[in-house]
């Protein structure tokens, strides 16, 4: 009977590892957020038409605002903005003026500058680690106020979905049902 016990027990021992979950670096968490800002994002900026990139709605206090085309330029520049900030470098791509991004006409180079932004902000966030998460970087934006790589992960999942809302309203004003919101 011992050896019907200290066998199973034995092996139970040596499993054990193998159902042993490791906690989340701060990597895993910033990239995670970031995927599902992404998966999201970018079907949006898909499904509007390349004509309606010029969209911006105009019954009610909206002079002024931006149209979705902007909208997208304007996420993905933040994007190089906040992933050039973690990094410690210079943004690698050419902006424009403000926050607008380059002057893209067409939904293909939207879609394109879109994509490749997010593909940066992925390497930055690979590049937190535990040790230098918390650590100040210089403010992309300019001012006093140095914000740290984590503040940096929050500020751009925050910024993205904000315009993601704004943009979802944008599509339905056109008849088009966001990706997400559509039936499985």
């Amino acid at each position: 009977m011992r050896k019907a016990v200290v066998l199973p027990l034995f092996l139970l021992v040596l499993a054990m590892p193998l159902f042993a979950q490791t906690a989340p670096t701060a990597t895993d968490v910033a990239n995670n957020q970031l995927s599902n800002l992404e998966s999201e994002f970018v079907p949006l900026a898909e499904a509007m038409p390349d004509d309606k990139y010029n969209f911006a709605p105009t019954n009610g206090e909206f002079k002024g605002v931006r149209n979705f085309g902007e909208q997208m330029r304007h996420v993905a520049s933040v994007n190089y903005m906040l992933g050039a900030a973690i990094l410690g470098e210079k943004v690698p791509v050419d902006l424009g003026k403000g926050e607008n991004g380059p002057d893209l006409k067409t939904k293909a180079e939207i879609v394109k500058f879109l994509k490749d932004s997010f593909a940066y902000v992925h390497k930055a966030f690979a590049s937190i680690n535990n040790a230098n998460a918390y650590g100040q970087v210089e403010n992309p934006f300019g001012g006093k106020n140095k914000p740290t790589r984590m503040g940096l992960v929050v500020l751009t999942v925050g910024h993205g979905f904000d315009h993601y809302g704004q943009s979802v309203e944008y599509l339905r004003m056109n008849g088009i049902i966001p990706p997400a919101s559509r039936p499985q």
